[in-house]
């Protein structure tokens, strides 16, 4: 769980250092494409040093498929999203993800239906909203879509990760860094906004902080799925915009409304909640 809550940090810092560095002329595409590359060139160079295994088991192989192509389809289509709607509308739909873990759990896996944690889902979505405070003005139909396919994207992501418990961890990594690459470097090539590494030194600590962000995010969240349930995993994400607006407001002086303090505080009350109870749940029983 603390592995999850973490790797939400780290992709909130990255959503604050790849607008600052948006603001230099360093596109999402381009920050995108660059992070992936970087990913799978070190997991490659550890494969080759530590000569680590990137077997996948025969049972497995269609859950690495399904969790690569929905990791490339989630920021596809949630960078998409946002040429059609408000950013703070996009963000609210798409962190709809949690609640869709929870309530197709017990349908995907043998987990039973937790009404408690249904609750706990809807409750933090309602204080994401409050954080963000969508602009529900041009709206287009396009962009609800677009944000609505990467939050079910998103879902598949969790439970499809889930799934690759005797997958080794640099094989994860690999192949799907793999799957992922190409799409991101469609993406650019249709954007066209494709520049050298040397135009990082626009912004090299944003463009820094935004890969290496990306690099522990993703790191600790293919450890952290297998490790507790999707339910559980989705709920701590809730913590990313969380993160990102504090982080936001103390780096960009942005200002906090009180209705952002109180979703603050209110997603920070489920995620308390929700680690107690996992904890309680994971606890031996006395002998």
């Amino acid at each position: 769980m603390l592995m999850a809550l973490a790797s939400a940090g780290a992709y909130g810092t990255n959503i604050v250092s790849a607008q600052i560095a948006g603001q230099a002329g360093l596109n999402g595409p381009l920050l995108v494409f660059y992070r992936v590359f970087i990913m799978l060139a070190l997991v490659a160079a550890a494969v080759a040093i530590w000569r680590a295994s990137i077997a996948v088991p025969r049972g497995e192989r269609p859950a690495l498929l399904l969790f690569g192509i929905t990791s490339a389809l989630v920021g596809s289509a949630y960078l998409s999203s946002v040429a059609f709607l408000p950013v703070t509308v996009a963000a609210v739909v798409f962190f709809t993800y949690p609640v869709l873990i929870v309530l197709a759990e017990p349908f995907v896996t043998a987990a039973p239906f937790r009404p408690a944690r249904l609750v706990a889902a809807c409750a933090a979505f309602i204080g994401v909203a409050m954080v963000v405070g969508p602009d529900l003005h041009g709206l287009d139909p396009r962009g609800l879509v677009l944000a609505m396919g990467a939050s079910i994207g998103a879902a598949a992501q969790f439970f499809a990760a889930s799934a690759l418990s005797q997958t080794p961890l640099a094989a994860r990594l690999l192949w799907s860094h793999l799957l992922i690459l190409p799409v991101t470097a469609v993406i650019l090539a249709i954007t066209g906004g494709f520049l050298p590494p040397a135009a990082f030194a626009l912004a090299p600590i944003a463009a820094a902080v935004t890969i290496g962000g990306y690099l522990v995010g993703f790191l600790l969240q293919v450890i952290a799925l297998n490790r507790i349930s999707p339910g559980a995993a989705g709920l701590a994400y809730c913590a990313e915009p969380v993160c990102a607006v504090l982080i936001a407001a103390v780096v960009l002086g942005e200002r906090l409304g009180p209705l952002q303090y109180a979703g603050c505080a209110l997603v920070v009350a489920v995620l308390v909640i929700n680690v107690t109870l996992e904890h309680k749940g994971r606890a031996p029983s006395p002998a």
